[in-house]
């Protein structure tokens, strides 16, 4: 990456949310991704390059968003790795909450997108583990999505009944 970038990344850490369009989600997508690569204890370097991929894909190759979700998502491996006030189940929590107060990130879980990380897991154990996030990321993603659309038929009917 260039140097550029990195110093910018380093500024843009400090103050992510004021500069970063659409931080919630970048940062939303990078914890989906890490909650995967994190549950390999063989992190490899393949597994940040299917994230920039993807980054490239849904940022319209836009570079600097794509590093920027890459290194997000290498930014809380590390934090889950090193048990620095994070771990697998903390992060969980904090996308079951997420999707709580912004139901439209279900969107953004993207099970195709995730899957090519399951393909560098050699470990048996491993890849069943993280056979089950996949799983309960997708059963995650219906269920606030059917909440979600529940609600809005919900709303529709409140509306139609005061007139």
């Amino acid at each position: 990456m260039k140097l550029g970038f990195r110093i910018k990344h380093h500024f843009f850490s400090a103050f992510r949310e004021l500069f970063v369009h659409h931080h919630g989600s970048l940062e939303f997508r990078a914890k989906i991704f890490a909650l995967l690569i994190a549950s390999n204890e063989n992190v490899s370097v393949e597994s940040y390059i299917i994230v920039k991929n993807f980054g490239m894909d849904i940022y319209k190759n836009d570079q600097d968003r794509a590093d920027l979700l890459m290194l997000s998502t290498k930014e809380l491996v590390k934090k889950v790795k090193d048990n620095n006030g994070l771990d697998i189940d903390t992060l969980i929590s904090h996308i079951q909450k997420e999707l709580k107060i912004v139901p439209r990130y279900a969107k953004k879980i993207d099970i195709d997108a995730l899957k090519p990380i399951l393909d560098l897991t050699y470990d048996e154990d491993t890849l069943l583990y993280q056979k089950s996030i996949l799983e309960f990321l997708q059963k995650l993603k219906d269920e606030t999505l059917k909440t979600k659309k529940e609600q809005i038929v919900k709303d529709e009917e409140n509306l139609i009944s005061k007139y």
